[in-house]
Order: C-alpha cells, then sequence, then structure tokens
C-alpha cells in the first residue's frame, strides 16, 4: 500500500470497537472459513449416507435371514410331511387283507369250513336287537290354522271391495 492510502485510512477510518473489530477479521480469514464449511457439509453428508446405507444394509440382512428361516421351516415341514406318508403307506400295507391273513395263519387261525361250524345256544339270549329309528308314538297332528289367517293381503283387499259394492 501507499502512504497515501495508509495516511487516508487512518484519518478517514474510525477506529472499530473490538467485537466489530473480531467480526471484521473473520471476515477477512472468511475464504478459509468458507472452505472449512464446505468440508465439513461434505462430511457431515459422507456420514450421513453411510449411516443410511447401514441401515439399509442390516434390514436388508435381516429380512434375507427371515427368509432363510422360511425355507428351512418349509423344508422341514415337507420332510415331516414325507415321513407321515411313509408310515401312512407302512400301516395300509400292514393293514391289507393279504398281511392280515398271513399273520393270521402264522398264529395258527384257519379259515372256518362249513363243515366244521358250530353253533351253540345260549339260554335267555334273544339275539341281536334291531334298531328302531322312529319313536313308537304316533305323529302328532298339525296344527289347524283358522281360515282368517290363510287370507293374504290382496285377497283380504278383494273381499274388502266385493263387500264394498254389494252394500252399495
Amino acid at each position: 500500500m501507499t502512504t497515501v492510502n495508509r495516511l487516508y485510512r487512518a484519518v478517514f477510518t474510525p477506529k472499530l470497537p473490538p467485537r466489530v473489530e473480531r467480526l471484521a477479521r473473520i471476515y477477512r480469514e472468511a475464504p478459509q472459513y468458507k472452505q472449512r464449511l464446505w468440508v465439513a457439509l461434505f462430511l457431515m453428508s459422507v456420514v450421513s449416507v453411510a449411516l443410511v446405507s447401514a441401515l439399509y444394509l442390516n434390514l436388508t440382512a435381516s429380512a434375507a435371514i427371515a427368509g432363510r428361516q422360511i425355507q428351512y421351516l418349509e423344508l422341514e415341514i415337507e420332510i415331516q410331511q414325507r415321513a407321515n406318508a411313509d408310515l401312512q403307506l407302512e400301516l395300509a400295507g400292514l393293514l391289507s387283507v393279504e398281511t392280515m391273513q398271513r399273520r393270521a395263519y402264522l398264529l395258527g387261525f384257519r379259515p372256518v369250513e362249513r363243515d366244521t361250524l358250530e353253533y351253540m345256544v345260549v339260554p335267555g339270549y334273544a339275539g341281536p336287537q334291531r334298531l328302531q329309528l322312529v319313536n313308537g308314538a304316533p305323529p302328532a297332528a298339525a296344527p289347524v290354522v283358522p281360515p282368517e289367517f290363510n287370507q293374504s293381503l290382496l285377497d283380504w283387499l278383494n273381499a274388502q271391495l266385493q263387500s264394498a259394492a254389494s252394500s252399495n
């Protein structure tokens, strides 16, 4: 700066209070401040994106784990259903007529022959009773409805009109 400029500033620039002087100094250093502000904002945005990404990754991983557990449980259900079907098939084989006849033969049972069949009479035994599904009492007579209640609205209206026409 030239001497004239310094002199001009000394004369025409008033002495500022310390607080204003501090603000002026901050303003002079503003390019660094602005640069730091931009760097801070950029870092905050990077951290925010990283946090959101981590949260998204966590939720996605939880959903994937739940999906795998569901697949595992469905596989277990299918295995149990197959085992159940195998057991039902085995039971059906054990209860088939051929298997039951073979087992009965091995236990000493033989089919009965008509000439070896012997009936035994038990005194006092009347045999199987017939099943009676209907009560022995005669059915109750249907209730009789008075003729006044068998008439429809149109029938009643027609009768009223005919009685009014005949009385005139």
